[in-house]
């Protein structure tokens, strides 16, 4: 029986085709662990793969290409020619052909010496600043790889994070390059907006989109720019100054103090930098953009100006969603993709919006637009977080909460409205989640924002390793900007030479906030008042607060020195007066 089953034919079919099936199931297993390793090694960055060569190198003498050996990746709505562009949809992908030619944004940065290795995933349909696509996976934060990388330029953002590039490509329409910049703690620049060129760029929302870019390292950062932005090398140099929002702080989750104390002390080093003024944005937002008035719930009461913030995210998002069902309702209508569940809110809400009022959108844009230029004007920067509050956990039950969302579009949208450019700066880490800090100037001055970046970063670098170091600055409740105010006071009347007015100024700093610096600087206004008692009293203060104080170990030396030979010089007189009186006695 045993020798007919083994002589049957059929016998040897089965086993063979078992064989196979174990060696077929072998190596699509192989395949798999390959694809997790890469993926992991890639930290899911990357969709898809590719390779565009630098343009030829100029022959000698001439010099190397600015971009020379720099690699970059692109977002998944970017063109390469003959490759599908994706939009972060497998059912876009699937019913679109490949491109016929390369975005101009990539073709530039092509031309002057960079690689391109690889589209990367982004949030579906640019709908989003979690960085989570359904379809694609959720590439891994490297600084938090249990929190989400922030979106929808996620994959961009971690691949620089990761060190797979030097930099790279995204879109930025409500802050998907700043959100994801500031949540894998690297640079992230949106520039003024029709600045870089979009052609060959899926757009989500012509009006808000701007092609932004993402670098660990903000010399990069700086010469992406010079190359997207195409503008001169040298411009006249301008004074800066730099305008705190006060009530975008005080959303922040991150304790404001030590972020203005660092702001402030790197301006004190930096030539050509202006003391800071302190401004309440929201309100100077009500009070210059009156079409915004309409939008504000005038029933609810909100905390720090946030009815208008509100209100202005409220704007943006009618006007996201209006531009987007004009770009997309029939493609959406005819395919019905399948969607994630916050993308598919996002699209019902979009495709069901009654057109109506729709002048008024464009009209708060342009309004916006001139409220911050009058604010900023040419050599104003406006000082605000990035991100309020940390990155959320992944598959995180709650979501992007209602009260989340407001807080970041707050942020978010002042340049997204106004069109003006902003750069997401790492600022440190705080409960071991990244910090950015953002800096916004006018429409058309993203070459002086970019050189503002590069001159300060070691400056800021170095001082908040410095305050990471110390104990943290008392909680004020927002006296902290008063005392710095004060301070600069103090500082303006003491190089006025008006020494009574610096020490008054000074001494009201202290009474708002015990701190190293006030004490130094007021005893600097009493040496020059003569006052050597009350300056080496300050100068053993501001020791007591911070040994590190130089200045106040220098100007306890000029006191004492002083108080020693004003001693010597009463003694002196003392001795020349009992001389006297004892001759006329004789």
């Amino acid at each position: 029986m045993t020798k007919l089953n083994v002589l049957n034919p059929k016998v040897w079919v089965v086993i063979g085709v078992g064989f196979a099936g174990i060696l077929i199931l072998a190596e699509v297993n192989r395949r798999r662990l390959k694809a997790r390793n890469l993926i992991k090694q890639d930290f899911g960055a990357f969709i898809e793969r590719v390779e565009l060569l630098p343009f030829p190198q100029p022959p000698p003498p001439a010099a190397r290409l600015s971009l020379f050996s720099l690699s970059f990746a692109i977002n998944d709505n970017i063109d390469v020619k003959e490759y599908v562009t994706g939009f972060g949809s497998p059912a876009w992908k699937r019913t679109h052909e490949v491109a016929t030619k390369t975005a101009m944004v990539v073709t530039a940065l092509l031309k002057n010496g960079s690689t391109c290795v690889g589209k990367t995933i982004m949030d579906e349909f640019g709908l989003g600043i979690t960085g989570e696509n359904v379809h694609y996976g959720t590439p891994t934060n490297p600084k938090l790889p249990s929190h989400i990388p922030g979106g929808s330029s996620s994959g961009s953002a971690v691949a620089v994070a990761a060190e797979r590039v030097d930099f790279a490509l995204g879109t930025d329409t409500t802050g998907c390059i700043r959100v994801p910049a500031a949540f894998c703690g690297v640079f992230g620049f949106r520039p003024s907006h029709g600045a870089v060129s979009t052609i060959g760029v899926l757009p989500v929302s012509q009006s808000l989109d701007s092609i932004g870019w993402l670098a660990r390292d903000p010399s990069v950062l700086h010469r992406v720019g010079h190359v997207l932005l195409q503008i001169p090398s040298v411009e006249p140099k301008r004074t800066r100054c730099f305008v705190i929002a006060d009530d975008l702080f005080q959303l922040c989750k991150v304790p404001k103090q030590k972020t203005v104390y660092v702001i402030a002390k790197v301006i004190e080093k930096l030539s050509g930098y202006q003391t800071p003024e302190h401004l309440n944005i929201g309100k100077y937002i009500a009070s210059n953009v009156p079409s915004l008035k309409g939008f504000i719930e005038q029933s609810t009461i909100q905390q720090n100006g946030m009815s208008t913030l509100r209100a202005l995210s409220s704007v943006i998002f009618l006007l996201q969603r209006y531009e987007f069902k004009t770009n997309y309702e029939e493609w959406m209508k005819a395919v019905k993709p399948r969607l994630g569940s916050q993308v598919s809110n996002h699209i019902a809400a979009a495709v069901t919006l009654a057109p109506e009022n729709i002048k008024v959108l464009y009209k708060v844009r342009t309004e916006m637009r001139v409220a911050i230029q009058n604010l900023l004007k040419n050599d104003g920067i406006l000082v605000l977080p990035t991100i309020a509050d940390p990155p959320l956990k992944l598959k995180s039950r709650k979501g992007l909460s209602a009260e989340l969302h407001d807080r970041a579009f707050a942020l978010l949208g002042i340049a997204s409205m106004s069109g003006c450019c902003q750069a997401a700066i790492p600022f440190g880490e705080h409960d071991n989640y990244p910090i950015s800090l953002s800096f916004i100037a006018s429409h058309g001055t993203d070459k002086f924002l970019l050189d503002t970046v590069l001159d300060m970063y070691s400056s800021l670098q170095e001082e908040v390793s410095i305050q990471s170091s110390t104990s943290p600055l008392p909680d004020t409740n927002g006296s902290i900007d008063a005392s710095e105010l004060l301070k600069e006071k103090g500082n303006a009347a003491f190089k006025g030479k008006q020494w009574n007015k610096a020490v008054s100024y000074y001494t009201e700093a202290i009474k708002l906030n015990d701190n190293a610096t006030y004490y130094s600087n007021r005893a600097a206004a009493y040496l020059e008042l003569g006052c050597f008692q009350q300056a080496e009293e300050d100068c053993t203060k501001a020791i007591s607060l911070d040994k590190k104080n130089v200045k106040a170990y220098m100007r306890r030396g000029t006191a004492r020195e002083s108080l020693l030979f004003y001693k010597e010089a009463l003694q002196g007189r003392s001795k020349k007066q009992l001389a006297r009186s004892g001759g006329g006695s004789k």
